[in-house]
């Protein structure tokens, strides 16, 4: 047997070279295809958001005073924070879910109670009148505003929906850029 192995040496080498080769190729082709490497950054965790807004409530609460309130509150959230209303509280008169500002001055009245502070539906910016929810003697504060332009403004809003921005209260028939020009600073919109 080894004269015959002598014989055929180098043709058996090649065919188990071709034979590892051919092996070779086919565990190459048939491995799973390599995935890039990817880097991922760590997900940043938003802070939560501590703006605070300190509001005042007066008024029938149990406890008038200043209060921090977080950024998205509401008016029911002010007059919770103060106690709650007092029994003798007009919440009918009081828009519970405006939202707040800092700053505001949030006034709840009292059942039967004529003679309000300068304030809109119960809230306050600053001695400003919020043309959203003004009376009509409230309207008739601001300069150039008589009865029939305050219940115009009643009437559009009423129509419309609320103003978005001071400068819409021009759509309202007899309202224009001179009468605008004398109320700017003096209206708000909420």
């Amino acid at each position: 047997m080894s004269a015959i192995l002598e014989r055929y040496r180098v043709p058996i080498v090649a065919v188990l070279c071709a034979l590892l080769v051919t092996a070779g190729a086919i565990i190459y082709v048939r491995r799973p295809a390599s995935q890039p490497i990817e880097i991922e950054e760590p997900a940043l965790t938003p802070v939560a958001n501590s703006v605070e807004l300190g509001v005042y409530v007066t008024g029938a609460v149990q406890n008038p005073g200043v209060y921090y309130l977080p950024e998205e509150s509401r008016v029911q959230d002010a007059l919770e924070a103060a106690g709650g209303p007092a029994a003798n509280a007009d919440l009918d008169r009081v828009n519970l879910a405006q939202r707040v500002r800092d700053e505001d001055q949030i006034y709840v009245p009292e059942v039967g109670e004529e003679d309000l502070p300068s304030r809109a539906n119960g809230l306050a910016q600053a001695g400003l009148v919020n043309i959203n929810t003004a009376s009509a003697p409230e309207l008739e504060t601001l300069p150039g505003i008589g009865p029939a332009l305050a219940q115009s403004i009643i009437d559009h809003r009423e129509n419309h929906g609320p103003f978005a921005t001071t400068e819409e209260v021009m759509e309202v028939q007899g309202i224009g850029q001179g009468v605008f020009d004398e109320i700017r600073e003096l209206i708000a919109v909420r």
